[in-house]
């Protein structure tokens, strides 16, 4: 697979069959996924990979976070500012749109769209996640090293034939994380990443592109 099938083939795949994910093609891909740009070297991400039993608990206790009801926990970063400028507030709303519309959930059944988000709980039935945390102290720059890792780690999943899904959803239940995985106080859980191989009996809608010319401008003679 090469680099542009590799990025045109990569999307948020919710729902994956329970075939095992070698430990070993985790490795390579998180080996060659260190190679990621970031500023001064400084390789601001830091991830912990869960499979087997210890990911069963983490959606055992997440699940039973969502059946008794449990708040959210209070946000450590702001996922999108409260008032979304446009154009950015209409894309959002027509992913929302072709998200929930795929799955038969007029807009207006706010009941079965919260049904379909708890399916990140489960991590959509993914047998292994990847969970991201960065610095606390680190500051914008630094984060935007830790996208630059994760489209890596992303891509190079493609190239193993696996597909995955970020879920800033799991900084919502960062605590029942943190239960799970230990991490020293100084990092903060940016997001999960769900990793298998895809289910094609579950349906899914893929999500468009701004036309070049609304994102990009050419200045040349």
């Amino acid at each position: 697979m090469d680099v542009y099938e590799a990025v045109t083939s990569r999307r948020a795949v919710r729902g994956y069959t329970d075939r095992h994910v070698p430990r070993e093609t985790l490795e390579r891909v998180l080996s060659t996924a260190a190679w990621a740009p970031s500023g001064s070297n400084i390789q601001p991400w830091r991830a912990y990979v869960l499979k087997g039993a210890p990911l069963a608990e983490l959606k055992k206790r997440a699940g039973e976070r969502l059946t008794a009801g449990d708040p959210w926990d209070e946000p450590e970063y702001e996922m999108y500012p409260p008032a979304l400028k446009s154009p950015y507030r209409e894309r959002r709303s027509a992913f929302g749109e072709q998200r929930y519309g795929a799955l038969g959930i007029p807009r207006e059944d706010v009941e079965a769209r919260q049904r379909a988000a708890s399916a990140n709980w489960d991590c959509f039935g993914a047998p292994a996640a990847l969970f991201c945390y960065i610095d606390r102290d680190l500051g914008p720059a630094q984060w935007s090293d830790v996208g630059m890792f994760l489209q890596t780690v992303m891509l190079l999943l493609r190239a193993e034939g696996l597909h995955s899904c970020t879920q800033m959803a799991w900084a919502k239940y960062r605590r029942t994380v943190a239960e799970v995985l230990a991490p020293p106080d100084e990092l903060l859980l940016f997001c999960g990443m769900s990793i298998g191989f895809e289910d094609d009996s579950v349906g899914h809608a893929r999500t468009g592109r701004a036309p070049l010319d609304e994102t990009v401008t050419f200045i040349d003679g």
